[in-house]
């Protein structure tokens, strides 16, 4: 699976894979021309040349870069300083998503912006191979960490009195996002390489053509790529948040059935752990719905029915395939509000907060 083209063509041949199997293909805008000689840089069809769509997408990258080096500087700084005092699992998970954003921010973006201002490739056949992989290995490491997180809140809440073991349970997982990261990536080197153009040889582009030996194993790479990144983690965010309201709904019933001081004071301690858990899910389900949902829309629609997506305005393309970047920008903020709180938080919550298990049950 592959993410955000310079241009049409691209968008066509690499977000999608667009293989074609038998004679050669034929790339857009050329289908019916054989004589090379027609072809320089001012006749080129309109998809092949700068248009107003690279320039939304070097705008909206160039913003996008700033905003989530930003965002995700500050917060790795910050999570940076106090793992030197007490640093926590929550910390060191928050620290690798901030580094996989980073990724994405630095690596990705920057491409994009360049690619757009290019339009082919002209970086020759080993770059497309190793930034293939690159341009995708920050977003499925992103969206893994995602569920590492999860799966940690999960466990610390469910499982309490195994917490001995969390610490290594979650440097393992940590460990397996690393590596399904560049497993899941690595195919990119195999399935992107640079070609010249049949007929206008002087362009080249790095694209998927002749990738895959039939329409159904491309098929089955794109939405194995689209489960990976997209719908495993929105599974387990869904699981492991709704099952950690559960868990303290249950245990606030049983506050309530109690009697005494202590019982008191955990009921409204658990009132206030739902109540912060249950907007954290909300906001955290929205805003990766947001972020991916009107890419995977047109990387569908390019999947099932590439003739009638190429139709669609150059801009409203580059728009919408822009936006699964947008989640580099959104986590810190997301995770950072709800996981890196002040000192007063702190304080305020140890005081409130007199036995071990409630405090981990506030910590998400």
């Amino acid at each position: 699976m592959e993410v955000m083209d310079s241009d049409a063509n691209t968008v066509l041949h690499s977000v999608t894979k667009g293989v074609h199997v038998g004679p050669p293909p034929v790339w857009p805008g050329m289908d019916n021309v054989t004589n090379a000689s027609m072809f320089d840089e001012s006749n080129l069809p309109y998809d092949m040349k700068f248009n107003e769509g690279h320039v939304v997408a070097i705008v909206t990258y160039s913003i996008l870069m700033v905003v989530s080096a930003i965002g995700n500087i500050t917060v790795l700084t910050i999570i940076l300083k106090r793992r030197r005092k007490a640093g926590t699992r929550i910390h060191a998970m928050l620290m690798h998503l901030a580094i996989a954003d980073l990724l994405v921010t630095f690596l990705m973006m920057p491409l994009e912006i360049t690619w757009a201002w290019t339009v082919q490739w002209v970086l020759g056949d080993p770059l497309c191979r190793i930034m293939s992989f690159f341009r995708i290995f920050g977003l499925y490491l992103s969206s893994f960490i995602l569920i590492c997180i999860s799966v940690d809140r999960y466990l610390a809440v469910l499982q309490p009195m195994r917490l001995y073991q969390m610490d290594r349970r979650g440097k393992l997982m940590i460990a397996v996002a690393w590596i399904a990261s560049v497993v899941c990536s690595l195919p990119q080197t195999y399935i992107f390489h640079v070609e010249r153009h049949p007929n206008a040889t002087w362009y080249e582009q790095c694209v998927t053509y002749n990738a895959f030996s039939s329409k159904l194993h491309e098929l089955a790479y794109l939405y194995f790529g689209m489960f990976m990144m997209y719908w495993l983690p929105l599974i387990v965010i869904l699981f492991c948040y709704a099952s950690i309201i559960i868990e303290i709904y249950r245990r606030s019933r049983e506050s309530i059935c109690g009697q005494g001081t202590d019982n008191v004071r955990r009921l409204g301690f658990l009132g206030r752990a739902k109540s912060r858990t249950l907007k954290m899910t909300i906001i955290i389900v929205i805003v990766f719905v947001v972020c991916w949902t009107p890419y995977y829309i047109m990387a569908i629609w390019y999947w099932t029915d590439h003739k009638s997506a190429q139709m669609v305005d150059q801009k409203v393309q580059h728009a919408l395939f822009m936006f699964a970047c947008t989640n580099s920008c959104m986590n810190p903020i997301v995770y950072g509000a709800f996981n890196i709180r002040t000192r007063r938080t702190l304080v305020t919550q140890a005081t409130i907060s007199k036995t071990s298990t409630e405090t981990r049950v506030l910590d998400f």
